[in-house]
């Protein structure tokens, strides 16, 4: 019987989630093209039937880690509070958005690489749940400009600025580190520079 057919054991959970967190370091490094049940299996410590009995191929070990990603990554712009003061709940965002990135890089690596091959096995996602919660947000960001609380920019660009700002930390992390030296952490520094540029950025213009 299939593991997923009925309540998963302690052992089952156990091996599931280590077969996981494998696969993301894996496919972190390699890509999805590069990685291989041999590998995932390796870094688990499990042999590869193993594996194969809790996941059929390496396009689901992908797409359960993907689908578990998508929800991770959206719910920091999910917090943004339409009834708080705006720049706050932007500066929020940044911070949350910047937060994923120091806490889970492997995992924006991951997706980024997805996006990188044209998302073949996100679209649906990308269209839906995450499109829709862009338009979602891109509508509260454009009530707070019109009642003048935030200076006009465009509301999807602004979150566009907001990710690309944030998880450039995560997905280009040995670059950074090796820009800065060892003395630095970037986080730490990018918090507060990513807080005065965009406190300078929504400053409403008279």
């Amino acid at each position: 019987m299939s593991p997923t057919a009925r309540p998963r054991t302690r052992i089952q959970q156990k091996n599931r989630d280590t077969i996981l967190d494998a696969a993301l370091e894996v496919f972190s490094i390699h890509g999805f093209r590069g990685a291989t049940l041999d590998q995932i299996a390796e870094v688990a410590g499990l042999s590869k039937p193993n594996l194969l009995y809790y996941f059929p191929s390496k396009e689901a070990v992908h797409q359960a880690l993907l689908t578990g990603l998508l929800d991770t990554w959206l719910d920091p712009l999910r917090k943004m509070n339409p009834g708080g003061d705006p720049v706050a709940e932007i500066l929020g965002y940044v911070r949350r958005k910047l937060d994923l990135a120091r806490d889970f890089p492997r995992e924006s690596r991951l997706f980024a690489g997805e996006i990188l091959q044209g998302a073949p096995r996100m679209r649906d996602a990308i269209e839906g749940d995450l499109k829709h919660l862009v338009d979602e947000k891109a509508v509260v960001l454009t009530r707070w400009m019109d009642e003048g609380r935030i200076a006009r920019v465009n509301p999807v660009h602004l979150i566009f600025s907001i990710w690309a700002l944030t998880q450039h930390y995560a997905d280009f992390e040995v670059q950074v580190r090796a820009v800065l030296g060892s003395a630095h952490d970037p986080f730490a520094e990018a918090q507060d520079y990513l807080d005065t540029l965009f406190r300078k950025l929504l400053a409403p213009t008279d």
